[in-house]
C-alpha cells in the first residue's frame, strides 16, 4: 500500500484512540489480528513474563499507536470490552448456496423489529456502514457489568461484541470496500431493554423423544445447543479457539443429520462465533465444514442416541 494509504490508516487508529476505544493493529486488507499469536510469541518485551493477547495488547497511547503503525498500513481494530463498548454488528444474510439469496431477514430489519417490540425508537448513536451493507451500532457498556459476545442469539443477523471482541473500525480497508463512520454521534449507553436482552439466559433443552418444534423448523432442543456452543466459542481466548470450534460445530452435526435444524443455520451462527473470538474467516469457514461433514456422517439414529 501507499504511504498515503498509512498514513490515512494512522489517522483513524489515532481517531478511534481519542475517543477512549482501545486500538490494535489488524492485518492489512484484513479482519484478523497483525500481531503475534501465542504459538509464535518471542517471549520478550510486553510477552516477556508469558505470551499477551491482542485484547490486552490494544491500546489508547498514541506514542505505541504511531510505532505500530510505522511499520506498515494495517487496518484498524477495536477491543471492544477494555474500550467498555458494545457494538451490535447488523448482517446481511449470505446466499445459501445454491440460491440468489437468503429467506433470513438482515440484521437492519432484525433489530428494527426488536426496538418497536420493545417499544423505543432506533437508537441514536455512533454507526459505521461495513463493506457488505451492514451496520455497526457502538455503545457503551454499563458500568460494573461485564458482557460477553453473542452470535444471532438476540436476534437474526443481529451479533453482539464486548468482552473478547474485536470490531474493524471505520477507514479500515479491505477488497470488498471501507468502513465508513455514517453518524459521528458519539457513543450512547446501551439500551437497557437491549441489555435485558443480553442477559436473558437460554431456556432449557428438551430431552423428549420428539422434540418441540419452534418457528423456523428448528427444535427447540438444537437452538439452546446451537446457542450454547457459539456462546462457548466466542468467548474463547487464543490457542483454544480453532478446537473449541471444531467440537461445538460437531456436536450440532448430530441435528443437522436428524433434520432438527438447517445446515446453512450452523453454519452462519458458528462463523460469527468463530470470527468474534478472533479467527480468520477462511479458516472459520474451513472448520466448520470439516466438523459438520464428520459429524453428520458419523451420527447415530436418533433413536439410538
Amino acid at each position: 500500500m501507499t504511504h498515503d494509504a498509512r498514513s490515512a490508516l494512522l489517522s483513524a487508529a489515532l481517531q478511534a484512540a481519542a475517543c477512549g476505544w482501545h486500538v490494535h493493529p489488524l492485518r492489512p486488507g484484513g479482519k484478523g489480528s497483525a500481531l503475534h499469536g501465542e504459538r509464535a510469541c518471542p517471549r520478550t518485551g510486553v510477552c516477556a513474563d508469558g505470551h499477551v493477547k491482542w485484547e490486552q495488547r490494544a491500546t489508547t497511547d498514541p506514542g505505541r499507536i504511531r510505532a505500530a503503525w510505522s511499520a506498515g498500513a494495517f487496518n484498524v481494530g477495536i477491543a471492544t470490552g477494555p474500550s467498555h463498548l458494545v457494538v451490535v454488528d447488523l448482517d446481511i444474510p449470505k446466499p445459501q448456496e445454491g440460491k440468489g439469496s437468503s429467506d433470513a431477514p438482515c440484521g437492519a430489519a432484525s433489530f428494527a423489529a426488536l426496538c418497536e417490540r420493545a417499544g423505543h425508537p432506533w437508537p441514536a448513536t455512533h454507526t459505521v456502514r461495513t463493506p457488505s451493507g451492514g451496520t455497526h451500532l457502538y455503545f457503551t457498556a454499563p458500568l460494573g457489568v461485564r458482557l460477553p459476545c453473542t452470535a444471532r442469539t438476540v436476534a437474526a443477523n443481529v451479533d453482539t461484541r464486548a468482552w473478547g471482541g474485536n470490531i474493524v473500525a471505520a477507514g479500515s480497508t479491505t477488497p470488498h470496500g471501507t468502513y465508513d463512520t455514517v453518524d459521528d454521534t458519539p457513543a450512547v449507553p446501551l439500551p437497557g431493554w437491549l441489555l435485558h436482552h443480553l442477559h436473558t439466559p437460554p431456556k432449557p433443552a428438551v430431552t423428549a423423544p420428539a422434540p418441540l418444534i419452534v418457528p423456523g423448523g428448528t427444535t427447540r432442543r438444537a437452538a439452546v445447543a446451537l446457542e450454547r456452543e457459539t456462546a462457548d466459542v466466542s468467548r474463547t481466548g487464543e490457542g483454544g479457539r480453532n478446537s473449541r470450534l471444531l467440537a461445538g460445530a460437531r456436536s450440532l452435526g448430530r441435528f443437522v443429520a436428524w433434520g432438527e435444524i438447517p445446515r446453512h443455520m450452523v453454519e452462519q451462527a458458528f462463523q460469527a462465533a468463530g470470527e468474534a473470538s478472533g479467527l480468520p474467516p477462511a479458516e472459520c469457514r474451513t472448520t466448520i465444514r470439516s466438523a459438520l461433514d464428520w459429524s453428520i456422517r458419523t451420527a447415530r439414529p436418533r433413536d439410538a442416541a
